[in-house]
């Protein structure tokens, strides 16, 4: 019987770049610009290892995870190829390993970023996989999203030896909007790594952002509060109602996470986000009450620059078909969640 691949070249996954003018780039290296991980101890990281450890094991398990980072530069080569060495690259039965494992390539054309192809690990990666993406003739201003649910230790970008290669146009001046929260922070279950809702609203918005999503792990413990709180941040979302463990543990955090960001940052937005959820059972109306509480407190106390945005807002274009499980969204989910909320953000940026 033949393979998917041999019926239909569509499919097919390449195992090597085939190439003989290609140079490699380490992208820690100028003139490339990384942004929403940093490299430290031999990996990218989202926040560093001291305090993942100090928090819980599960972020110390997810902060090396690199969802929301970004590789940006602008070059005429005719391709971008990648050689990604990944330690850890995680596979699960409901999520795509272009989501969990993939690297995205986006390109500028007249402003707007616009997305050519994934870079798509074989079913069968192990540690490293290299892939090559064909732009044509051109300049090209390029974006590569990292992977949503693994490990990168290095990345190389391969290009035509004869190509230039310089510095990206810049996000628009200000500090990078933080997200903190669960699974559906962290991107999962999006079927590639440009459509988690932050990576949608970034290249809407042509700004920096910096995903703080820990799968099953985003519980406002005193240890994650005192780091969110010290981020250099234009704005906080806080999004983490899906993984406090109880109803009495989202009362005794929440307010006191949302406070804790605006001592340190008494200028800023701060936006609070309930589950994305279409329909709600009485005790996530529970929870959004609480979340309700929070917002409304803040405005009594004369906080004019909080906004609450609901669940059922968030997937009120998507509605029942917004999720892979009734939980985590699907691509329609999160590209739902990004509708609601840009014109919001760009109102109060």
């Amino acid at each position: 019987m033949k393979s998917i691949q041999e019926i239909d070249a569509n499919f097919k996954v390449n195992k090597t770049i085939g190439k003989s003018d290609v140079r490699f780039y380490d992208v820690l290296e100028a003139p490339f610009r990384v942004y929403g991980v940093f490299y430290q101890d031999g990996k990218f990281r989202r926040l560093p290892q001291a305090v993942a450890e100090a928090v819980s094991e599960g972020v110390r398990e997810l902060h090396a995870h690199t969802a929301g980072g970004r590789v940006r530069f602008h070059t005429n080569s005719t391709y971008v190829a990648i050689h990604a060495d990944m330690p850890c690259i995680s596979k699960m039965s409901h999520f795509p390993l272009t989501g969990s494992g993939g690297f995205d390539l986006y390109v500028n054309v007249n402003g707007e970023e616009h997305y050519v192809r994934t870079f798509v690990p074989p079913f069968n990666v192990v540690d490293s996989y290299e892939e090559v993406i064909e732009l044509g003739e051109g300049e090209h201003e390029v974006t590569i999203h990292f992977p949503l649910y693994s490990e990168v230790s290095r990345l190389y970008i391969g290009l035509r030896e004869t190509a230039t290669v310089s510095a990206p146009v810049p996000y628009l001046e200000g500090e990078p909007i933080v997200y903190y929260g669960s699974s559906i922070t962290q991107g999962g279950c999006a079927s590639r790594a440009g459509n988690a809702y932050q990576n949608i609203l970034s290249r809407a918005l042509r700004r920096d952002h910096v995903n703080l999503g820990f799968s099953g792990s985003a519980k406002a413990e005193d240890e994650m509060i005192e780091y969110i709180a010290s981020l250099p941040m234009s704005m906080f979302v806080c999004d983490y109602d899906h993984n406090a463990p109880t109803v009495e543990h989202l009362r005794a955090t929440h307010e006191k996470l949302v406070s804790a960001v605006r001592k340190t940052h008494p200028t800023i937005p701060i936006v609070m986000l309930s589950r994305p959820k279409f329909r709600i059972t009485a005790e996530e109306e529970e929870r959004l009450e609480i979340i309700k509480t929070t917002y409304r407190k803040a405005k009594a106390a004369g906080d004019e620059n909080v906004y609450l945005v609901s669940g059922q807002a968030l997937m009120a274009m998507a509605g029942d078909e917004g999720t892979v499980d009734n939980c985590h969204p699907n691509d329609l989910g999160f590209t739902s969640m990004a509708k609601a909320l840009l014109p919001l953000f760009e109102n109060i940026l």
